[in-house]
């Protein structure tokens, strides 16, 4: 049996005033067979406050099997030391210690067991990878990191192409689409877990450019 638990719902809001952009991410704890996995391990500031929830869910650092970070921004990497008997994945790179295990996420995804998997997801980072959860209550839900700010910057595409920023807009779009089709719901970088439905995919597919 495969299940999560969101263990810190993301936020974000840019303040014009002072130019300041106040965000936090959502992050993640995955558990199946022989795996417990936690993805994006929130700001160097929330040390204690991911122990905390670690206790809540009858866990410590050490239960940790792997450690994934959607991408190499701060506010999804603060934590990695806190796992030291895990196994890293920072965006497309995988490591424990000082050894680096060389994997093509463009040939193949990386699979953690029969039931979770690591793809790559490519656009607002070069190196964004998603987590991709089978479980018997959400059906597949795909942790998506910053490839989608939230649910609204579906409709306000904004949100995620200047906001949040985007190195490669044209490929996210794609990777959003692609994501999209697959998922039953997705848990954003910041914003709350949301369901996919045909009107959200019909939306955004408007967005796609059209085929000549």
């Amino acid at each position: 049996m495969t299940s999560l638990v969101i263990i810190k719902e993301g936020f974000s809001e840019f303040d014009q005033k002072s130019n300041i952009m106040r965000a936090n991410c959502s992050c993640t704890i995955v558990m199946s067979s022989n795996v417990c996995i936690i993805v994006d391990p929130l700001t160097a500031w929330d040390k204690d406050y991911i122990l905390q929830q670690l206790k809540e869910q009858n866990l410590n650092p050490d239960d940790i099997t792997h450690v994934v970070c959607t991408h190499g921004h701060s506010d999804h990497i603060g934590n990695l030391n806190l796992f030291l008997k895990a196994i890293h994945i920072v965006g497309q790179s995988i490591s424990h210690g000082t050894d680096y295990f060389i994997h093509s996420f463009d040939e193949t995804p990386y699979k953690i067991n029969s039931s979770i998997q690591v793809i790559t997801t490519p656009g607002h980072t070069h190196s964004d990878v998603s987590v991709v959860v089978l479980t018997e209550t959400y059906g597949t839900v795909v942790i998506a990191g910053d490839l989608f700010e939230r649910k609204e910057d579906i409709q306000e595409p904004s949100l995620w192409r200047e906001i949040a920023g985007s190195e490669n807009p044209k490929l996210q779009l794609i990777n959003r689409q692609r994501i999209l089709d697959m998922a039953d719901y997705i848990i954003p970088g910041h914003g709350p877990m949301f369901r996919v439905t045909a009107d959200l995919k019909r939306i955004h597919s408007s967005l796609l450019p059209k085929e000549s």
